[in-house]
């Protein structure tokens, strides 16, 4: 689990193409400004959509963040942030998929990332 653990990600919930994911803020998620850190929002679009992905693949396969753009929205100085992602679309070679971090009901964050997948080497 590794960085995932660090972080405080809990990945709760994963099926179908979509996945689901919650930290707890603490005081080591903020940056100097007192709001949580927009590393901490990215890394749980990225690895939400990993998560998401990997219920889509076959057992030989992989796959690998090509790119992410995310679009920052409110800061989040406390509370719990969700993430909710889902694939929009998957290629043989090449997925997109979509990812909303919320704070409560307010959406802090929104994701768009492109994925390789890949087959798994011995």
């Amino acid at each position: 689990m590794g960085f995932q653990q660090l972080i405080g990600l809990d990945i709760y919930e994963r099926a179908d193409g979509a996945s689901r994911a919650r930290i707890d803020v603490t005081p080591d998620h903020m940056n100097p400004h007192g709001v949580v850190h927009g590393g901490v929002l990215y890394s749980m679009a990225d690895t939400g959509m990993g998560a998401a992905l990997y219920t889509r693949l076959e057992g030989d396969e992989s796959c690998a963040t090509i790119e992410l753009k995310m679009v920052y929205i409110a800061g989040v100085r406390g509370g719990t942030l969700e993430c909710e992602t889902k694939v929009l679309n998957k290629g043989k070679r090449v997925a997109f998929l979509e990812s909303e971090v919320r704070n409560g009901d307010r959406l802090v964050a929104k994701a768009l990332g492109t994925f390789a997948i890949f087959p798994l080497r011995d």
